[in-house]
């Protein structure tokens, strides 16, 4: 997918000019409720409010990207972490512990990708407790007709499952949030830090983030799930072994997925000539 991040400030373009800007799709694969669930959201005045106050928020933190743009990515892996595991025989929670489906599970998956960060709209800090109070009520808007009771309540409060499970002391109980939580650390490709770059802010977040050239998910050859990380600088085994790492443990996926990261070291990168600690 090409780099569509954009600064929030780029051009003090008007609000609504920045949400129609705003594109947001997955592939739904013949999955009627998960399209009709993602029309709805993408088409949500308030989903892309938050998704631009989120984006916003990390901006003023000097953070990497949470936009919208981020949040697709989150769930286009999310899904297709899901599909891998689901095709291994690996059960979701909607069918394990709901007699449910798989594509129920996509819905899941989908609902606590698209409002994970929706919390940011308020504070960073335990913005995924925050979250969960505003994605409730439009969780069970946005599914309205699609699903009625009890199965409604069944997909809402597994999405918001995942929503909480994603924080990084999270604890996941069900493959759906699993797989949100590590796809949530999987976007980290280089341009996720060009805004804190730009403004000049280099972190080791932004350095490492820089590093990442591509991320590719696809079937394991030894466990169902295979993460392929390509780098064009060692830096960015801050990012595989720092945070992917932390998302990993406790997610409930450590059985089902293998990571290998590929450094190009014959044409490392130098990302910035100097860098000076700043106390």
């Amino acid at each position: 997918m090409a780099d569509e991040r954009k600064s929030g400030s780029d051009g003090e373009a008007p609000l609504s000019e920045r949400l129609d800007a705003v594109r947001f799709g997955v592939p739904t694969r013949g999955n009627r409720r998960l399209e009709r669930f993602v029309e709805r959201a993408a088409a949500d005045p308030q989903v892309k409010a938050w998704w631009h106050l989120q984006q916003v928020g990390s901006e003023r933190l000097g953070m990497s990207d949470h936009s919208w743009v981020h949040i697709q990515i989150v769930a286009n892996i999310a899904l297709r972490m899901l599909r891998l595991a689901c095709r291994a025989g690996i059960q979701p929670a909607m069918v394990a512990d709901h007699g449910m489906g798989e594509r129920d599970a996509e819905v899941v998956v989908a609902g606590g990708s698209m409002l994970h960060d929706t919390g940011m709209s308020i504070h960073r800090t335990d913005h995924e407790a925050y979250s969960l109070f505003l994605a409730e009520p439009k969780l069970r808007l946005l599914l309205a007709g699609i699903y009625e009771e009890p199965e409604l309540t069944v997909v809402v409060s597994e999405a918001l499952h995942c929503i909480i499970g994603h924080r990084r002391r999270g604890r996941p109980y069900t493959l759906e949030a699993g797989v949100v939580r590590v796809a949530d650390a999987l976007d980290m490709a280089q341009g996720r830090s060009r805004i804190p770059f730009e403004k000049g802010r280099v972190s080791m977040h932004a350095l490492s983030a820089a590093a990442i050239d591509d991320v590719t998910i696809s079937d394991g050859e030894e466990k169902p799930i295979k993460i392929e990380i390509l780098m064009n600088n060692s830096s960015g085994l801050y990012q595989v072994d720092g945070l992917l790492k932390a998302k990993l443990r406790g997610s409930g996926l450590e059985p089902y997925v293998e990571v290998v990261a590929h450094i190009d070291t014959e044409t490392e990168q130098r990302l910035v000539p100097i860098y000076r600690l700043e106390i």
